[in-house]
């Protein structure tokens, strides 16, 4: 199998360094899981009548709505509310984003498959979100 013990050396250097760039690139991510975990988004609508929280799931965590909002129709509520989210939720990705480029590196394997499948979730279709039931 191996010629001589040089051989044997650097195979054994091989091994160990790709070792280690597996722990380094396991803390990487373990690293990423907690700044993303921790995160929280929170954006207003133009008119300050609606915000929306989002947590670092893209689940919605916070509601606010001003008190200006009762001589609205309902429909119209509903349409910023939807716009908000879909602000807060591209925001939110854009955060992800970041975080995983710092992280693991926007070009790597991991990093890439992380911002695609947020940048999925941000980019739902108004029907996903409810908007055209």
């Amino acid at each position: 199998m191996f010629r001589d013990e040089a051989e044997l050396d650097a195979a054994a250097r091989w091994v160990d360094g790709w070792q280690d760039r597996i722990e380094q690139q396991a803390a990487r991510a373990r690293e990423l899981g907690e700044r993303v975990r921790a995160m929280t988004v929170t954006v207003r609508g133009a008119d300050d009548l609606v915000e929306v929280t989002l947590s670092s799931s893209g689940a919605l965590s916070g509601l606010r709505l001003s008190d200006s909002l009762r001589r609205q129709p309902a429909a119209e509520i509903a349409e910023q509310i939807l716009q908000v989210a879909r602000t807060a939720s591209d925001r939110l990705a854009e955060r992800i984003s970041a975080a995983t480029a710092e992280t693991l590196g926007a070009d790597s394997a991991a990093g890439q498959a992380m911002i695609d499948s947020y940048a999925r979730r941000a980019s739902l279709p108004s029907t996903e979100l409810g908007h055209d039931r």
